[in-house]
Protein backbone atom coordinates (compact mmCIF):
# COMPACT_ATOMS: atom_id res chain seq x y z
CA UNK A 1 0.00 0.00 0.00
CA UNK A 2 1.05 3.30 -0.98
CA UNK A 3 1.17 6.16 2.06
CA UNK A 4 -0.89 9.38 1.04
CA UNK A 5 1.54 12.35 0.36
CA UNK A 6 0.44 15.80 1.08
CA UNK A 7 1.99 18.99 -0.05
CA UNK A 8 -0.54 20.81 1.94
CA UNK A 9 -1.13 23.54 -0.93
CA UNK A 10 -2.76 26.32 0.51
CA UNK A 11 -4.29 27.60 -2.87
CA UNK A 12 -4.73 31.55 -2.96
CA UNK A 13 -6.38 31.37 0.65
CA UNK A 14 -7.11 34.85 2.27
CA UNK A 15 -5.09 35.33 5.79
CA UNK A 16 -6.88 35.57 8.78
CA UNK A 17 -7.90 39.16 9.99
CA UNK A 18 -5.72 40.41 13.36
CA UNK A 19 -8.97 41.25 15.16
CA UNK A 20 -9.10 45.00 16.04
CA UNK A 21 -9.15 44.88 19.72
CA UNK A 22 -5.87 41.69 19.85
CA UNK A 23 -4.23 44.50 18.19
CA UNK A 24 -4.79 47.27 19.97
CA UNK A 25 -3.98 45.34 23.65
CA UNK A 26 -0.63 44.52 21.42
CA UNK A 27 -1.21 40.48 21.30
CA UNK A 28 0.84 38.54 19.16
CA UNK A 29 1.34 34.73 18.89
CA UNK A 30 1.77 31.57 16.81
CA UNK A 31 -1.77 29.24 16.37
CA UNK A 32 -0.88 26.12 15.35
CA UNK A 33 -4.12 24.71 13.50
CA UNK A 34 -4.65 20.67 12.71
CA UNK A 35 -6.93 20.43 9.87
CA UNK A 36 -8.88 17.06 8.06
CA UNK A 37 -8.43 18.07 4.57
CA UNK A 38 -11.20 15.82 3.02
CA UNK A 39 -10.92 14.22 -1.13
CA UNK A 40 -12.74 17.49 -2.06
CA UNK A 41 -10.01 19.80 -0.65
CA UNK A 42 -12.11 21.38 1.99
CA UNK A 43 -11.20 21.42 5.57
CA UNK A 44 -13.98 19.40 7.16
CA UNK A 45 -12.57 19.65 10.46
CA UNK A 46 -10.64 22.35 12.38
CA UNK A 47 -9.02 22.24 15.86
CA UNK A 48 -6.54 24.34 17.89
CA UNK A 49 -3.47 21.74 18.63
CA UNK A 50 -1.32 24.72 19.89
CA UNK A 51 -3.04 28.31 20.72
CA UNK A 52 -1.25 31.36 21.06
CA UNK A 53 -2.24 32.24 24.61
CA UNK A 54 -4.86 34.80 23.31
CA UNK A 55 -8.01 33.09 22.16
CA UNK A 56 -9.28 36.25 20.27
CA UNK A 57 -6.44 35.37 17.91
CA UNK A 58 -7.02 31.04 17.84
CA UNK A 59 -10.58 32.08 16.81
CA UNK A 60 -9.93 34.82 14.40
CA UNK A 61 -7.43 31.80 12.71
CA UNK A 62 -10.19 28.88 13.26
CA UNK A 63 -13.10 30.80 11.71
CA UNK A 64 -11.12 31.51 8.74
CA UNK A 65 -8.72 28.73 7.72
CA UNK A 66 -12.07 26.69 8.31
CA UNK A 67 -13.24 28.27 5.01
CA UNK A 68 -10.25 28.00 3.27
CA UNK A 69 -9.29 25.69 -0.01
CA UNK A 70 -6.78 22.89 0.01
CA UNK A 71 -5.25 20.54 -3.29
CA UNK A 72 -5.88 17.08 -1.74
CA UNK A 73 -3.54 14.45 -0.14
CA UNK A 74 -2.64 11.84 -2.92
CA UNK A 75 -2.41 7.94 -1.97
CA UNK A 76 -1.21 7.04 -5.69
CA UNK A 77 -3.36 9.10 -8.15
CA UNK A 78 -6.61 9.28 -6.09
CA UNK A 79 -6.96 12.25 -3.51
CA UNK A 80 -7.82 10.98 -0.45
CA UNK A 81 -8.84 12.57 3.19
CA UNK A 82 -5.82 13.77 5.46
CA UNK A 83 -5.02 15.63 8.52
CA UNK A 84 -2.40 18.39 8.51
CA UNK A 85 -0.93 21.34 10.76
CA UNK A 86 -1.36 24.60 9.89
CA UNK A 87 0.20 27.54 11.35
CA UNK A 88 -1.16 31.13 11.55
CA UNK A 89 1.27 33.76 12.77
CA UNK A 90 0.14 37.15 14.85
CA UNK A 91 2.68 39.63 14.40
CA UNK A 92 2.48 43.34 14.75
CA UNK A 93 5.28 45.17 13.30
CA UNK A 94 7.32 47.04 15.64
CA UNK A 95 6.57 45.66 18.79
Amino acid sequence: MIPPRFDAAYLDNPAPAYPSLARRMGEQGKVLLRVRVNAGGQAEDVQVKTGSGHPRLDEAALSTVKQWRFVPARQGDQPVAAWVLVPIVYRLEGW
